[in-house]
């Protein structure tokens, strides 16, 4: 059995690579708070020293990743069984121009990588190799028969499908037109129109039978080779759907050496983590936000009654969604909130204890920002030494709780990489940025502080970190730990950056569609019908016990407009702000008003104004209650009271309503040509 051993006592080992580039072990140690051992070539002639210290079976963290997979055979075979951390401080801090000045953003780097990154949780996709080939021309015949051995094929050409007709049938060949596509890798469906199935009597062009539409088929992996509009909105991230120009050789070859390997079993993160309970998009039938519905680029998610549906198998991870939900209800898993969050706090801790000054956090992914930091440390002077790279798995998976986190820990500045062009759409990233940038600025830190760069030229994106002002960090940084919910992260990063902010204030405009705000009311036109304290999915909006009022608390609040789009009287309007006063109010009373006492036993039952506009409009108008004022009070009692003098004065009828006609008294009249009178009463 292995003991635990607590993080106090890691170990941290560090290399210059061959002499390639300087350390500070001092800054090191000051930063990353643990022993710290450096090396020249810990790979090759030090590795029994990396073998001495695994062996341990202590907390590591190794300082290259280059040799990653060597240090982990040679931990393995030492018996340890404790996993090791890796960090690149080479590429990102160490082959750089400014490398005597990186000593910080290496025990940043460190520090950062030390933290314990959860196992992301992950679904299974099954594909039994099932491939429908969409072509307009003989390269969907050549795909086919360069998968045919591999994989269960059916080309279907689109009309009018003039080729020739094959010597031989090896797979079945149809022409059709794809007019709609669903589902996901292992699970595609597909309705096509024309459909004919090619004669095996073809002689020089191939003939088919009588067509039919809509025409329905299901299969594993589609392979597009159309060269027209694509099956699915962001096609590029819906998994198991290929597409290549027809026209260009490499590039159907390249498709289909893809779709090949695409048979067996396939594991897939579950990128995002949903609570029904949480969510705010709908009540009653009355549609309020939808924010992740609006922004996710593969169609993962679609309306499902109060809440909405996440259908794991066909995200794509982008991580939107969970970066705008107001409430919580989405989540993202890779890493959760709260692990990006203390990579963050680490980062940025450490760089200040190491001496660091003025940092600015570069965002990035893995597959566009890393080769592009190599390129930049192996061809150009390396990434600046107050530029401290964050690698996530999608940069628009960040929140307007990171973003407010890392100023509250003492960032100079944020930068988003991203492509020249963007895989997927990005309007959640650029709202959050749009969000945090008022907030910024209203407490003190002045605008332009987070921008995106967009680039894939290394040389460009150095010149474009270089020209990034130095600007002031928090003059009292923060250490909290992000610890909870999402809604509650988010409030105490803006609660401690704002209590770090250079010129706080109070109450901050922000944007349509923040998740923080007020809401006001026309008190006039409201009857405090309390319907929008029965859709608020959060609380926000509260009634009274005692008396008729509504209440409101703006901490709750996430904007999520369902009051707006549930009031009778359309007297509700949304306010996007953060106020970070609300701490000190619980409470707040938008509407109040008299209550109504019963006649007879004096309880309060509703709302004086709604009883005397009830009474005023019915008053001599209904014929229920003309000619007969003592029925009016029945109006003015309370429910146990109304049914007791409805007894004690034998109003068993409330008079004679008008007499309603049927369709048997014009039957009648057609037949005997007299109207039928009313009898007992009755109609």
């Amino acid at each position: 059995m292995v003991t635990a051993i607590s993080d106090s006592a890691r170990r941290v080992l560090i290399c210059s690579c061959d002499d390639t580039m300087p350390l500070d072990v001092n800054a090191v140690r000051r930063g990353c708070r643990h022993e710290t051992t450096a090396a020249t070539q810990l790979c090759g002639a030090e590795l029994d020293l990396f073998r001495a210290i695994a062996a341990e079976n202590g907390p590591l963290t190794v300082a290259c990743t280059a040799r990653a997979a060597l240090f982990s055979d040679v931990a393995a075979e030492s018996g340890r069984t404790v996993s090791i951390q890796f960090a690149n401080i080479r590429e990102t801090a160490g082959w750089s121009s400014e490398a005597s000045r990186a000593g910080p953003k290496m025990a940043a780097l460190l520090a950062a990588a030390a933290e314990p990154a959860p196992t992301p949780p992950t679904i299974e996709l099954q594909s039994n190799g099932v491939i429908l080939i969409c072509g307009r021309d003989e390269a969907a015949i050549e795909a086919g028969s360069l998968l045919k051995d591999h994989l269960d094929v059916t080309v279907l050409i689109e009309p009018p499908a003039a080729i020739a007709a094959p010597r031989t049938t090896v797979f079945p060949v149809a022409k059709g037109k794809v007019t709609a596509a669903k589902g996901h890798f292992g699970a595609f469906e597909v309705e096509v129109d024309d459909f004919a199935e090619a004669l095996p009597s073809s002689r020089r062009a191939l003939t088919f039978a009588p067509p039919r539409n809509r025409a329905r088929s299901s299969c594993d992996i589609i392979l597009d080779l159309t060269g027209g509009a694509p099956l699915f909105a962001a096609a590029d991230l819906r998994e198991g759907y290929l597409r290549a120009d027809p026209g260009s050789p490499a590039a159907m070859l390249q498709a289909v050496l893809k779709a090949r390997d695409l048979i067996g079993t396939f594991e897939k993160p579950r990128y995002v983590n949903f609570e029904a309970r949480l969510c705010a998009h709908s009540r009653s039938q009355r549609t309020g936000c939808t924010r992740c519905l609006d922004l996710c680029p593969a169609g993962a998610i679609t309306p499902a009654g109060d809440h909405v549906a996440i259908d794991a198998n066909i995200c794509a991870g982008c991580g939107q969604c969970a970066a705008a939900c107001p409430t919580g209800a989405v989540s993202y898993a890779m890493p959760p909130e709260d692990a990006l969050m203390r990579r963050l706090r680490a980062l940025l801790i450490a760089y200040r204890e190491a001496g660091g000054e003025r940092a600015i956090v570069l965002l990035h992914d893995d597959a566009h920002g890393e080769p592009l930091l190599d390129a930049l440390a192996r061809h150009g002077d390396g990434v600046p030494a107050h530029v401290l790279p964050f690698g996530v798995n999608e940069v628009t998976q960040v929140g307007l709780e990171n973003i407010a986190a890392a100023f509250a820990y003492g960032a100079s500045a944020l930068r988003f990489l991203l492509p020249a062009k963007p895989r997927h759409d990005i309007s959640g990233l650029i709202r959050t940025m749009a969000f945090a940038d008022p907030i910024l600025s209203g407490l003190g830190f002045g605008s332009g502080r987070v921008e995106t760069i967009e680039t894939d030229d290394p040389d460009l994106l150095l010149e474009t970190l270089r020209a990034i002002p130095l600007l002031p960090p928090a003059s009292r940084p923060a250490s909290f730990r992000g610890v909870g919910k999402k809604r509650d992260v988010l409030r105490l990063a803006l609660g401690e950056l704002h209590r770090s902010a250079p010129s706080p204030a109070d109450i901050i405009a922000l944007p349509a569609g923040a998740p923080f705000g007020a809401v006001a009311i026309d008190a006039e036109g409201c009857t405090l019908c309390l319907s929008c304290v029965s859709a608020c999915p959060t609380s926000a909006l509260r009634d009274d016990p005692e008396r008729p009022a509504l209440r409101f608390v703006e901490d709750a609040c996430v904007q999520c407009g369902l009051c707006q789009a549930t009031c009778p009287e359309d007297v509700m309007t949304l306010v996007p702000r953060i106020n970070f006063d609300t701490s000190k109010v619980a409470s707040r009373i938008l509407k109040e008003e008299e209550p109504f006492c019963c006649i007879r036993c004096g309880k309060p039952f509703g709302v004086k104004s709604s009883i005397e506009r009830v009474m005023a409009t019915l008053k001599d108008k209904h014929w229920m209650y003309k000619g007969s004022p003592s029925k009016l009070d029945i109006i003015k009692m309370c429910d146990n009271c109304r049914v007791g003098f409805v007894a004690e004065q034998g109003f068993e009828s409330y008079g004679t309503p008008p007499t309603v006609r049927t369709t048997d008294d014009y039957l009648r009249e057609r037949e005997t040509g007299s109207p039928r009178g009313p009898k007992d009463g009755r109609d």
